[in-house]
């Protein structure tokens, strides 16, 4: 018994003694607020997300004559499997919603700047990896708007030359998509929160290297942090609550705000929507690609915008603490947050004539905050903070000078020496 008891310990240690150095003795900045909790926020969700996905899987069946029935069954046979299926729908939205604030936050502050350069890469390749995973979902439920939805974006791989049909039949498993396509997506829906679960293990962890950012963007030293426990916990906890509090009148409430009508209508490859239209966060990346008549450039345009984020360590190696305290700085932050979500507003309205202009128009703004805001601002920033380094260098040398000048001039009247010959001057 005291034999099983010591290796029951020897196993549970390792575990005990992570979370000790992680969730409880973890040193942050004294000076971090709540947008920092929209981190926490994010990992709950991911495990929100698993949970209730595993609970789904355990009735849904990946086959295009059944998949819509299945879900159906779980909505009304399965003891609460409305309220399992609403959750991990409703789940996805909030999940996106806390992952833009935290991008945001991290813009804002400019905390994809070294020594947090592979913390942001981690976090945006998490990104892109969910945006892949809800795409997989949402061709789940096997409606009218998930297959379509996946006709069009599937379609993009035609671009590629000369082996884009055969990629696109291959990622098909036939001449169209039929029960081969909806089991591998459902495949690939089931294995990548786990890699996204790695990720945010191994992000984690460079956090815990590199430690928070802050809203001073200064690297404080360790006797101006304190551990995350109680003190930081406490506003976790709050802002959960806080955050479940809203979920759960969505959830029972109005469970259908983000969904479509048109998906509770089994797919039917005959009959094509009048107005397709994805989830509202890939709305802003949909309104880039339909901007574009061109549909190899329309899906280039997309997948950059995409990766543009991937871009701002490369481009803006600038002092972010200068920058956080420009108001014009702010302005074009704002800017280019209004445009990203006008973005969204564009890629929900029907393509016409004023759409796909002003869609044009969005999507430069979009690409020149990245390439031409955060270069120039980059250059500006190293050159105020030469210039005031070297004038502050020359003060500074100037004045231990004229210090070190007057304490000579005070050691050579207080000598003998130099008493003797101001006698002499003087007779």
């Amino acid at each position: 018994m005291i034999q099983k008891y010591t290796n029951l310990t020897l196993v549970l240690k390792p575990i005990f003694s992570g979370i000790r150095e992680y969730l409880i003795r973890y040193p942050s900045p004294k000076n971090i607020g709540y947008m920092w909790t929209f981190g926490s926020l994010c990992g709950l969700f991911l495990v929100v997300q698993i949970l209730s996905g595993l609970f789904l899987v355990m009735f849904y069946t990946p086959h295009t004559n059944e998949a819509f029935n299945s879900l159906m069954y779980i909505m009304e046979n399965i003891n609460y499997g409305w309220f399992i299926r609403y959750v991990h729908a409703n789940g996805a939205s909030f999940f996106f919603l806390y992952i833009y604030i935290h991008m945001l936050r991290g813009i804002y502050y400019s905390s994809y700047q070294y020594p947090r350069t592979l913390l942001w890469t981690t976090g945006i390749l998490m990104y892109i990896l969910l945006m892949g995973t809800a795409f997989l979902g949402y061709v789940l439920p096997w409606g009218q708007m998930s297959y379509w939805a996946a006709t069009v974006i599937t379609n993009f791989v035609t671009i590629i030359p000369y082996v884009g049909v055969e990629l696109v039949v291959w990622v098909w498993g036939g001449y169209s998509i039929g029960n081969a396509t909806l089991n591998r997506f459902f495949c690939l829906h089931y294995l990548l929160p786990f890699c996204v679960a790695l990720l945010m293990v191994l992000h984690l962890v460079i956090l815990h290297e590199t430690s928070s950012s802050n809203e001073v963007k200064i690297q404080l030293d360790i006797n101006d942090r304190i551990s995350f426990f109680p003190y930081f916990a406490v506003k976790d906890i709050f802002a959960v609550w806080i955050v479940f509090f809203f979920f759960s009148y969505v959830v029972f409430f109005i469970p259908e705000v983000f969904n479509h009508s048109i998906n509770y209508i089994a797919a039917n490859p005959l009959v094509t929507p009048s107005h397709i239209v994805p989830e509202w966060y890939f709305l802003p990346y949909y309104a880039i690609l339909r901007s574009i008549p061109n549909k190899t450039l329309g899906v280039i345009a997309m997948i950059l915008s995409l990766l543009l984020f991937l871009f701002f360590p490369m481009l803006d190696s600038g002092i972010g603490y200068v920058r956080v305290n420009f108001l014009f700085h702010k302005f074009i932050f704002w800017i280019f947050l209004f445009n990203f979500v006008f973005l969204g507003f564009l890629g929900s309205q029907t393509a016409e004539h004023p759409t796909a202009i002003m869609g044009q128009i969005c999507t430069g703004i979009h690409v020149c905050y990245v390439f031409v805001y955060i270069t120039i601002a980059t250059a500006f920033e190293e050159t105020v903070v030469f210039e005031q380094d070297f004038i502050y260098d020359s003060k500074t040398v100037i004045g231990e000078n004229e210090y070190a000048l007057e304490k000579n001039i005070q050691a050579c009247e207080s000598s003998s020496a130099f008493s003797i010959l101001k006698y002499n001057i003087n007779h």
